[in-house]
């Protein structure tokens, strides 16, 4: 492995050596190249197909831990999950993933209850 950075981008990436079957290489080029790809969009296919691969592994680990979860204490736990962020005023606001914080939501926007 090895970690290049573009210039015109500032962002950095990491060169993967990968050894696949010429059967999955062949498909998946000739997939790309129907679909209009070009020869460098091989890299952004991939890590997009990464990227879904980890997201769903990790989506199934955690529903395994719910396996042996009643109804109705999933209902329960899901009931004092909302009362708590409503006590501390989250849903006036959106969450943002990139800041870790609260957005307030805009001054004309109506309050549900």
């Amino acid at each position: 492995m090895s970690t290049l950075t573009n210039p015109s981008t500032n962002s950095t990436a990491t060169r993967w050596n990968l050894v696949i079957s010429e059967q999955t290489n062949i498909a998946v080029r000739s997939f790309l190249a129907l679909k209009g790809f070009k020869k460098g969009d091989l890299s952004s296919f991939v890590e997009e197909a990464v990227r879904w691969r980890v997201f769903d592994q990790t989506l199934t680990e955690a529903r395994s831990g719910f396996d042996d979860l009643q109804v109705d204490e999933a209902q329960n736990m899901l009931e004092e999950a909302l009362a708590e962020v409503r006590a501390e005023g989250l849903s006036a606001g959106r969450y943002s993933a990139y800041t870790g914080q609260t957005i307030a939501a805009p001054a004309n926007a109506a309050k549900k209850v």
